[in-house]
């Protein structure tokens, strides 16, 4: 049995579990529907077109605040590696704002923003800020301190150091900070749309539950899952290649 194949054990023995357990009603269809319901309940969402819609409003919000999390968490990371001695003046500000939940701002971006997309792509940002950032520090921190040598021996501009060995050697740190960043992104996006939002996973999954469509909160939940794998392994793909 390939490697690969051995990683998908345990998630067909919970759905045999599963399975077994809902026909011998070893418990209730309110507590935990059969499979059959939630695959019954996945294709009428599909039908219709409503589980789309959610998925479509969830993607783009998360991308959205992802892109924006790009534009600002490299550029300060990259300035942050180089110039430590600036660093020192944000760092406790930041590491405060790091340790502070994004779902716990909630309220206060409510208030500011109204329950619109704008407090739901800064809570984006915020969650997946600090991956991003970090790693892009730790890249910068990382690269060879010979490499740059060479490069002042050779006389090349700062331009071209920072350009052809700076950034290239923190690149695959860049890349994981990414993966990680875009993995907080989902959560994020979420636990905010269960809050605030009329549309979205997150409001598919709240919908259900006040329903008591327990079926469709598991459909919201298997989406979640489903689009954040397939999210992780776009970029495992894309850090291979980097690092190859």
């Amino acid at each position: 049995m390939g490697y690969k194949l051995k990683g998908y054990i345990l998630i067909i023995a919970i759905i045999l579990l599963w399975y077994v357990g809902s026909i011998n009603n070893y418990w209730t269809s309110y507590i935990l529907p059969s499979p059959k319901s939630v695959a019954q309940s996945a294709v009428t969402l599909m039908a219709s077109g409503v589980l789309f819609k959610h998925i479509g409003h969830s993607l783009i919000r998360v991308l959205t605040g992802f892109f924006i999390t790009l534009l600002l968490a490299v550029p300060l990371g990259i300035l942050f590696g180089v110039n430590k001695k600036i660093y020192i003046y944000f760092k406790p500000a930041l590491e405060f704002i790091r340790h502070t939940p994004p779902l716990a701002l909630v309220p206060m971006l409510i208030l500011w923003f109204g329950i619109g997309e704008k407090s739901k792509i800064i809570i984006i940002i915020l969650a997946s800020f600090f991956p991003v950032f970090l790693n892009t520090i730790k890249g910068v921190e990382s690269c060879d301190k010979k490499l740059i040598e060479v490069g002042k021996i050779f006389d090349l501009p700062k331009k071209d150091i920072f350009f052809k060995i700076v950034i290239p050697s923190a690149l695959p740190n860049i890349l994981v900070g990414m993966r990680l960043g875009i993995g907080y992104s989902w959560r994020a996006i979420i636990g905010a749309e269960m809050v605030a939002a009329s549309s979205g996973l997150g409001y598919l999954i709240l919908d259900g539950q006040q329903l008591s469509r327990s079926d469709v909160v598991i459909v919201g939940i298997l989406c979640m899952g489903i689009l954040g794998s397939l999210m992780d392994y776009l970029f495992s793909v894309l850090v291979k290649k980097i690092n190859v």
